[in-house]
């Protein structure tokens, strides 16, 4: 495997599956952070209404083409990992762990919320990637982030998921999807 040196989180889209990994430096800080996050105060818009909402446009936005969108909301860094692994690397561990990758054209795209860093990464697979480039993923998040930041939070992802379901429409339209839904539609919430 290759490997690079720090990268900006939010701004290097890799090539999962062609095995480019991101490396995180140390951090305490992030450690603590995670160590001291009390949920009920930073995830109470975690409702099953919003929950239930976001998995209805998760279902919405995969009609039409071949693509397949799946996201994953995250309270905090697991502890034993949060010294060494940030976000950027959670969201590609967990688009192996769901096994994102793995749809027939390899058009998988995972989004991935952190609340305690007030964080949101997407991971494409290689199949999207190599009609979207990484400055377009960049905007997509920024967009996002900045409505989140502004309290908007549920409707900046719904936003969000309206504009990859766009994208992948843009490249994998298809009137019929003959393979059907490749991945749960659910949202994953890791407490």
């Amino acid at each position: 495997m290759q490997q690079k040196a720090k990268p900006d989180l939010k701004s290097v889209h890799p090539n999962v599956a062609e095995g480019h990994t991101v490396v995180s430096e140390p951090s305490f800080a992030r450690w603590w952070r995670q160590a001291i996050f009390i949920p009920i105060l930073h995830n109470r818009w975690v409702s099953d209404e919003v929950m239930q909402r976001l998995t209805q446009k998760v279902t919405e936005v995969e009609k039409g083409h071949r693509g397949e969108v799946f996201l994953v909301i995250e309270n905090h860094l697991p502890i034993n990992l949060a010294y060494r692994v940030g976000t950027r690397e959670r969201a590609i561990d967990l688009f192996s762990l769901y096994r994102v990758w793995d749809t027939e054209e390899n058009t998988g795209v995972l989004v991935y919320v952190n609340v305690c860093e007030h964080s949101l990464e997407i991971v494409a697979d290689r199949g999207i990637n190599t009609h979207v480039s990484p400055t377009v993923w960049q905007a997509m998040c920024d967009k996002a982030i900045a409505g989140m930041a502004k309290g908007n939070i549920e409707q900046s992802l719904l936003d969000l998921l309206d504009e990859i379901g766009l994208l992948l429409k843009q490249h994998y339209y298809l009137e019929h999807d003959p393979e059907g839904n490749e991945l749960s539609d659910t949202v994953v919430f890791l407490k």
